[in-house]
């Protein structure tokens, strides 16, 4: 953190020239080893150093797979089956480097929700946190551009919907998209343009993650009680050893779990039809992105109406990017001065409530939105008629063989006669996305700013290691 003096001491001749000259040494030293760390992180802490791991194996595995991929429509699919069938080890290579999306969004997921619960987000680490959320963008973009690159059937249309939203955006929507494509539509030039970006991107995420380690040790690391160091001996240990054998086991935890998907499913979190060599002739029942950018998509189809003269798919498109940016605001809209949510016991349920949304927001987003959740009652068969005579009438039925049957009379005997499904009321996907969209974007516009001002939260330790001796915390502050 700042302040903190430089304890590292040069022990050979080379050691102490380079350090006159370029003390990269010291840097590593000041930042990994000696660095006071608080007594009392738990192992929601571990995941940076998760997160860490899951960017060197994407950008290894990732560069080695570059240079057997053909980024042209037609051998794009061919070199990916290249890559698992005839390639060393390149079976191996491609499924750590496509499970190893999953685990990295899995973990940095985790990381997020854990600065959200723990308030790492507030003063002195707003730019901490808006850093993280930068990384946070860099990610999706990157995912959403190598998902294109196998040249499935989900790559191709997926790829043609989103990039489609842009030319909603008024006045340089339809430029943005002429320029994504590259043409007229998604081909090979729009491949070629996704392949380059993906291939770049990885390593602008390091640099911010550079700079995102660089914001954390200026104040230092938040805690589970929210607390600033106060007495550098009395709060603090060393990174290392503690840390980094706490860290160790857990990147070896996580790896054992990766390690399980990669070998013994590797395409269980993937989608079956992007096994399909694309075709722009033929588009998929269901077109869907993967499971990390679920909640994000269903935000996108919950909305379904117009306000003002702003139409539903522009709509869709800033209430998509809203839930992004709305992100980069939580340091100025959560008010409370209490920055851990275990002293906050109201936000807390506020809080879990808000991963249940982000949770049912997946699944709505991985789900057809006409589909019903609670159904009640059975769909019905509808015959509706205009006889010889001009008088219209309707007859409903349960099942099909009478309806057609009724269906063929009339039309036997001169009526017109058609025969329409009567759907039963039902609460759909489309509700329940439309319901968690609004509570996703209460939780940071209202909830959070209000509670801030009105919460009455439980009594804090007056520091770090009196929470960890067990001391009885002082009295509730009062409400203001």
């Amino acid at each position: 953190m700042s302040g903190h003096e430089s304890t590292y001491k040069p022990n050979t001749g080379i050691e102490k020239w380079l350090d006159d000259r370029l003390p990269i040494i010291r840097l590593a030293h000041d930042s990994f080893v000696d660095f006071p760390t608080p007594k009392n992180l738990n192992y929601w802490y571990t995941f940076g150093g998760i997160l860490a791991v899951c960017l060197a194996i994407q950008i290894i595995t990732g560069v080695v797979l570059a240079m057997h991929y053909t980024a042209t429509v037609n051998e794009a699919f061919g070199s990916v089956e290249r890559i698992m069938r005839d390639v060393p080890f390149g079976w191996l290579i491609r499924n750590i480097h496509m499970v190893g999306a999953s685990m990295f969004f899995l973990a940095v997921y985790v990381h997020m929700f854990r600065g959200l619960y723990y308030g790492s987000y507030k003063a002195p680490r707003e730019v901490l946190w808006l850093l993280g959320c930068v990384i946070f963008l860099l990610m999706m973009a990157t995912a959403f551009l190598g998902y294109m690159l196998p040249w499935g059937q989900m790559s191709l249309h997926g790829a043609n919907v989103i990039i489609n939203l842009f030319g909603a955006i008024p006045l340089v929507g339809e430029g943005i998209q002429s320029w994504l494509m590259g043409g007229p539509s998604v081909g090979n030039q729009t491949l070629q343009r996704f392949f380059s970006l993906h291939y770049l991107l990885p390593f602008m995420i390091a640099g911010v993650v550079i700079l995102h380690i660089w914001a954390l040790h200026v104040p230092g690391n938040n805690n589970p009680t929210g607390k600033e160091v106060q007495d550098v001996e009395k709060d603090t240990i060393p990174f290392h050893p503690y840390y980094t054998v706490k860290d160790g086991f857990a990147i070896v935890v996580f790896l054992i779990i990766f390690a399980v998907f990669v070998f013994y499913a590797p395409n269980v979190l993937g989608h079956a039809d992007n096994y399909i060599e694309a075709n722009p002739l033929v588009t998929p029942a269901h077109i869907v992105p993967e499971w990390y950018l679920l909640p994000f998509y269903a935000i996108l189809r919950a909305i379904t109406f117009n306000i003002g003269p702003i139409e539903a798919k522009l709509l869709g498109v800033i209430f998509m990017f809203g839930a992004i940016a709305v992100l980069f605001l939580l340091p100025w809209l959560d008010t409370s001065k209490v920055k851990s949510m275990r002293y906050r016991p109201v936000a807390k349920q506020f809080f879990f409530g808000f991963v249940v949304a982000c949770l049912l927001l997946s699944w709505c987003g991985a789900s057809n939105p006409d589909d019903p959740v609670i159904s009640m009652g059975e769909d019905k068969l509808v015959v509706s008629y205009t006889d010889v005579a001009g008088i219209e009438g309707t007859r409903v039925f349960e099942e099909y063989a009478p309806a057609a049957q009724f269906r063929d009379e009339q039309t036997a005997a001169g009526a017109t006669a058609s025969l329409a499904v009567q759907a039963a009321p039902a609460f759909r996907f489309l509700h329940l996305s439309q319901i968690m969209t609004a509570y996703y974007f209460a939780y940071f516009l209202l909830i959070l700013p209000i509670l801030g001002l009105r919460e009455r939260p439980k009594g804090e330790p007056d520091s770090i290691h009196q929470s960890i001796l067990g001391h009885d915390a002082p009295a509730a502050a009062p409400a203001e």
